[in-house]
């Protein structure tokens, strides 16, 4: 029995590593680029890795009494089995709930994200440290160790854990713990006007908003974006800035940057969901109604799908006539009262609140009428077209 319970023990070790591996693989935002057509080849063998986690625990609990009864007096195996056990139950229930987002409730899909990202933060040391300390290296040294010099090793067993592993924390984990518990408790309020500030954009004249963007009829948005990109961030100025719109119209539109923000402007409140899991709540959008800019157009009979381009060259998305004609989808100028800031997409980008954000191109400079299905980037990479976040 217990070398089935030992080998039941290697294969979730296994199995946690590669969890731990390919989610911070998938975390990192500067790895969406260079990892972008494995990404979802990673995220779906994270899912199911994890759902075999569950298989484990099942297993393990066949075992539960035998090795309950192996370690009962040893209080530090029972604490350790205790934390290890609801780490994985809480992996375990955060990330079904994250798997299947779309049928759940907002603020249960949110708290799942943060549960899933603590447990994981905590995860990590407690997997190094049981790793490290259980290896064969490690309990061989112990036993040839003279009896004298047990109990200093015994000792630095303990210290490698306080100064080891804290200090490996502190060098390499350190800044994204902090960048995630700033992204989690920020409430995005005076983070807008500082990622405002820090625009690369300049841009003249400056939008100015309406009553009801500033200040915002939303209250202020609420929660906090997590910035992704697959290219570097692109730099306007009124030179470089245009936005076309062409393809299958009769006659194609240019518009300066001075032109487009005389258009007419219409101001919405909407959420923005990430498919990571990760929303942020009554946006304050201003700008023009898709349905509204293409009528500067007259579209051919054989045009069925607009195709929207990102300034960066590499980005593309679509959205079929009658997606493209819904009442909330907007190429948006301003945010809560400011010029979108170029790290959220900005000057203009495109905002469809009732699919998940890959779908709401950032830096749109050009869309063009077309007669097919075009699958965008992260579409061609495995992605739902018809990305709706509740189905």
């Amino acid at each position: 029995m217990w070398k089935r319970l030992k080998r039941l023990h290697h294969l979730n070790g296994y199995a946690t590593l590669f969890l731990f591996i390919s989610g911070i693989l998938l975390f990192i935002p500067s790895l969406r680029g260079p990892l972008a057509s494995y990404r979802v080849m990673l995220k779906d063998a994270h899912i199911w890795v994890g759902f075999a986690t569950v298989a484990f625990l099942l297993l393990y609990f066949r075992y539960f009494a035998f090795h309950y009864k192996v370690i009962e007096k040893q209080q530090g195996k029972k604490r350790n089995l205790a934390m290890v056990i609801g780490l994985i139950i809480g992996w375990i229930i955060s990330g079904t709930v994250l798997t299947f987002q779309r049928n759940l409730p907002e603020e249960l899909v949110q708290a799942s994200l943060i549960v899933h990202d603590v447990f994981t933060w905590i995860g990590l040391p407690v997997l190094l440290f049981h790793s490290v300390t259980r290896s064969g290296w490690f309990r061989k040294r112990s036993v040839q160790l003279p009896e004298k010099k047990k109990e200093l090793y015994a000792f630095s067993r303990r210290g490698f854990f306080k100064y080891g592993i804290v200090s490996l924390l502190a060098i390499f984990l350190g800044p994204s713990i902090f960048k995630w518990l700033k992204q989690v408790t920020d409430d995005g309020g005076s983070t807008l006007k500082e990622v405002a500030l820090n625009s690369t954009n300049e841009l003249s004249p400056l939008p100015i908003p309406a009553t009801q963007s500033s200040p915002p009829i939303g209250g202020g948005y609420e929660g906090k974006f997590r910035v992704y990109t697959v290219t570097e961030t692109p730099v306007f100025n009124n030179e470089n800035w245009n936005f076309t719109i062409d393809g299958l119209v009769d006659e194609p539109v240019s518009l300066s940057w001075e032109e487009f923000v005389k258009l007419k402007r219409t101001v919405q409140v909407s959420d923005f969901h990430c498919v990571t899991g990760w929303s942020v709540l009554h946006v304050t959008y201003e700008g023009i109604l898709l349905k509204d800019l293409m009528k500067k157009v007259k579209l051919k009979e054989n045009a069925s799908h607009l195709k929207f381009y990102s300034d960066d060259g590499v980005y593309t998305d679509s959205l079929s006539l009658e997606q493209a004609a819904l009442d909330d989808v907007m190429v948006a100028v301003l945010m809560d009262g400011e010029l979108i800031p170029s790290d959220y997409g900005g000057p203009v980008r495109l905002i469809v609140p009732k699919m998940y954000a890959y779908k709401s191109v950032k830096w749109l400079v050009r869309i063009e009428a077309i007669d097919h299905v075009h699958e965008g980037y992260w579409q061609v990479r495995g992605y739902d077209t018809d990305a709706w976040v509740r189905t």
